[in-house]
């Protein structure tokens, strides 16, 4: 290997968009922060849409600053979350705004595809757990409400997928990314013509696919006129943010694992070789999404962080203003919680005031209510915990293997408190780290893909020896009337959403 190696990852984050340059010299990797910035939102026509005039300015910002470093780029590719899309017309110009996932819009969309394809069929044919944010109800809904737009359209690309035709020029869909869409079918690595048909979209639209690690070519010639850019190549990487993230989990391959991708919302799974599409993953709530070199990321998507950074957000507009390292000071100060709260309950969701929710959930299902915030951190801090391990023996059960280490990669990797949590309610080794596993594994899959490492293992091995973890061991654990307790609130849940 030469001397040093660089590569810039575009990692595109509902929160914050960052360029980041990874060096790759004697097996090890650094990374510098070129350029970050908010991610920005929008109001068109009623709808809340990311601002995609934004976030293109601002990326292309990062890659000037990079190309003043006077470096050799030898690639480049982006990340970002996933079911957002933009519709293009024939020269890749955008039509619309992407609509934020989170906008309530898709409710009528799922009654209207129940109506024609069951449950059971639908998960047959995607594996994915149905949620009414996917792309599939999204598009359903968008093309109900105007179908010139989609007569216009020429096709229709996943957020990541967007950026990376702008670097490309070539408009294609990575797998990782059509595999959150609700539209691609896992075991033929093809979008899925049953469900196109079932909600009547125009099939025309659907991007060609490319697996994971695709290198296009050179970048486009805008990018091309600087030097440092002269021979880089574009490259499709895990376009989810996700994958590339678990795909950065410096996990020995000797070893049962799982991972816990723990950020605003949180993905605990493992890897599998083939999708698990049983009835028995459906009536979990388990998903299967693409990953690197054709592996199956068998997970669910879990309620996460966002729960308490939601409240920290509610007590700073009262002006009581907490850091991370305050808030689990003053859970730890206040000892094991009184009450528990099952985390997935949309009420957690929608709440304009999430402490005072809390406050009420405690209220209505007889358990002590919080007096202060130490309280109301600790509650969800255990709540999350106790998920995990409930998520942790679904998924032992569904695998048929006993699991020995959890990985906990993304910015929740740097919450010990929560980490040592999980440790004690799951009963495995918490392993720690690194924070930035998105854009590591962006990184990566770029110099996996130019030959410059040999091999998925031995990128995680990278991993291993460039940044530090921590080793987070189980200790006394909860007592079984509180794992008792929870159980009771999750399954309070399942009849309250039956009832729905």
């Amino acid at each position: 290997m030469v001397n040093a190696v660089y590569y810039l990852a575009c990692d595109l984050g509902t929160e914050i968009v960052r360029v980041v340059l990874g060096t790759l010299s004697k097996g090890q990797l650094t990374l510098r922060e070129i350029h970050s910035f908010p991610t920005r939102t929008q109001l068109v026509k009623g709808q809340l849409c990311w601002d995609l005039v934004s976030l293109e300015k601002e990326l292309f910002a990062g890659i000037e600053k990079a190309a003043l470093l006077d470096v050799p780029i030898a690639s480049l590719s982006a990340d970002s979350w996933g079911i957002d899309y933009i519709l293009l017309d024939e020269a890749n110009r955008p039509l619309q705004s992407p609509v934020c996932s989170g906008a309530k819009r898709t409710d009528e969309s799922v009654a209207r595809l129940l109506k024609k394809m069951p449950l059971s069929a639908i998960y047959a044919e995607t594996g994915v757990s149905l949620q009414p944010l996917h792309t599939l109800f999204q598009m359903e809904t968008e093309y109900l409400a105007d179908p010139t737009l989609f007569q216009r359209a020429e096709r229709f690309l996943p957020v990541a997928d967007y950026f990376n035709t702008r670097f490309s020029g070539m408009a294609v869909c990575e797998q990782s990314l059509a595999s959150t869409t609700q539209l691609y079918n896992p075991q033929s690595h093809a979008w899925s013509p049953k469900l196109v048909a079932a909600l009547e979209l125009p099939g025309s639209i659907l991007p060609r696919l490319v697996p994971s690690g695709t290198v296009f070519g050179p970048v486009a010639p805008e990018l091309r006129r600087h030097p440092s850019f002269f021979d880089t190549r574009a490259i499709a990487t895990c376009s989810l943010d996700t994958a590339a993230a678990i795909a950065a989990v410096p996990a020995r391959p000797e070893q049962r694992w799982a991972y816990l991708h723990s950020d605003i919302r949180s993905q605990f799974g493992v890897e599998i070789h083939t999708p698990n599409m049983s009835s028995h993953a459906r009536e979990a709530g388990f998903t299967n999404e693409a990953g690197l070199d054709g592996s199956i990321h068998f997970l669910k998507n879990c309620a996460g962080l966002g729960l308490l950074w939601e409240c920290r957000r509610v007590w700073a507009a009262t002006g009581q203003t907490y850091s991370d390292e305050d808030l689990s000071r003053m859970a730890i100060q206040n000892g094991p919680a009184q009450a528990h709260l099952a985390p997935e309950d949309p009420r957690f969701r929608d709440s304009a005031n999430l402490p005072g929710e809390i406050i009420a959930y405690c209220r209505e299902t007889g358990q002590p209510q919080p007096k202060n915030p130490g309280e109301i951190v600790r509650i969800v801090l255990e709540s999350l915990a106790l998920a995990c391990a409930e998520t942790l023996r679904q998924l032992e059960a569904l695998t048929g293997h006993e699991l020995e280490v959890l990985h906990v990669v993304g910015r929740g990797s740097n919450n010990d408190l929560l980490n040592h949590l999980i440790a004690d309610a799951t009963g495995l080794p918490v392993i720690a780290g690194p924070a930035d596993a998105a854009a590591i594994g962006n990184i990566l899959i770029q110099a996996l893909a130019l030959w410059h490492i040999k091999s998925p293992d031995h990128l995680r091995s990278i991993v291993s020896s460039s940044f530090p973890t921590r080793i987070l061991k189980p200790g006394v654990g909860f007592e079984q009337d509180v794992r008792d307790k929870f159980q009771a609130l999750s399954e309070r849940l399942s009849v309250l959403g039956s009832a729905r």
